[in-house]
């Protein structure tokens, strides 16, 4: 699906722009510092995003990922540090960057009587050479919506409806914030299969989710933010490698095993964890002598363990232990 360049448009003619290279990084961030007040929301944060790749962004509620997003949209000024988006400083030619950027807020923002296909031909008016809105609410599976004011619209058609307005305009870079929110599956899917042709297409993406599978299908590299700086930045498979060469195995149980005792059948140096209710890990080099020795502890304290497989660390497993357990705000 070439989402670029598909239903192409005669362009406008106008004024000749002298742009930054085509070959530069599509987001360069060095040392970005913003306070609100006596609060530091994003602290000293580096930010790098090659042209046609994908970037997710990953923190917990408050970590400073809408303000860093904010700042590279030009809705905010930083308080410190550079921030180049397609070369250009949003803070200070914001006119020359909007109509290279496309933007999905979390929440749609529409005007609440105005019909999804109007809204979408309005916003193809303000770039020179819009994709065509009839073919991209068709993509979206939209068209029937069309004549539906936003406001009776569903949550997942008004975040699809948020995403073509994104992507009408041919961006060069696309602001994805929790593109799948509230999404049935198959229309999540959609999104995943728009988003990687848009990086096909040469497209920049930066996503914010707080979906770790979503992240790991998607982005070619992950950084994840906690108190405004970065406390990770890497591939999946990176962030994921264990240094030490350990792996996990993991089962579904009931709730509250005395991991103690599982400890107890275990060699040294090996962790057993319940990560949420009845969802168990553990940690070490698993072997089949080790596995053996889990399932023949089941078996002699009556526990029937589901799903058992033998996996590294998952990128929530990263994300919960570098950001912690507890409930934020």
């Amino acid at each position: 699906m070439d989402v670029v360049n598909e239903a192409a448009s005669t362009p406008t003619p106008g004024p000749v722009i002298e742009e930054p290279a085509a070959d530069g990084d599509a987001l360069d961030v060095r040392g970005l510092t913003k306070r609100f007040g006596d609060t530091t929301a994003v602290d000293e944060l580096d930010l790098r995003m090659p042209r046609g790749s994908v970037l997710a962004l990953l923190g917990p509620n408050g970590a400073g990922k809408t303000t860093t997003v904010e700042i590279c949209e030009g809705f905010q000024r930083p308080d410190g540090g550079t921030v180049r988006v397609l070369g250009l400083d949003p803070a200070t030619q914001g006119e020359r960057l909007r109509p290279r950027i496309g933007v999905m807020p979390q929440g749609g923002g529409a005007y609440p009587g105005v019909r999804a296909a109007e809204m979408l031909e309005l916003v193809a008016t303000c770039s020179a050479d819009p994709i065509d809105p009839r073919w991209l609410l068709d993509v979206l599976g939209l068209t029937s919506a069309g004549r539906t004011p936003y406001k009776r619209l569903s949550g997942g058609q008004q975040q699809r409806l948020s995403l073509a307005c994104a992507l009408v305009g041919r961006p060069e870079l696309v602001f994805l914030d929790e593109p799948t929110a509230g999404l049935d599956p198959q229309a999540r899917h959609l999104v995943w299969d728009l988003v990687a042709a848009l990086r096909r297409d040469g497209v920049g993406v930066l996503l914010t989710t707080h979906l770790m599978d979503e992240a790991e299908a998607l982005a070619d590299r992950v950084v994840i933010v906690d108190h405004g700086r970065a406390v990770a930045d890497g591939t999946t498979a990176e962030l994921t490698a264990d240094p030490q060469g350990r792996q996990e195995l993991k089962f579904h149980s009931e709730p509250a095993l005395d991991l103690g005792l599982l400890l107890a059948a275990l060699p040294e140096g090996y962790e057993a964890v319940e990560q949420r209710a009845g969802r168990y890990v553990v940690r070490g080099t698993i072997d089949p002598q080790v596995v053996s020795t889990v399932t023949a502890w089941c078996a002699r304290h009556g526990v029937f363990a589901n799903e058992l497989r033998v996996s590294r660390r998952s990128l929530e497993d990263v994300f919960l232990d570098l950001t912690g357990r507890e409930l934020r705000s």
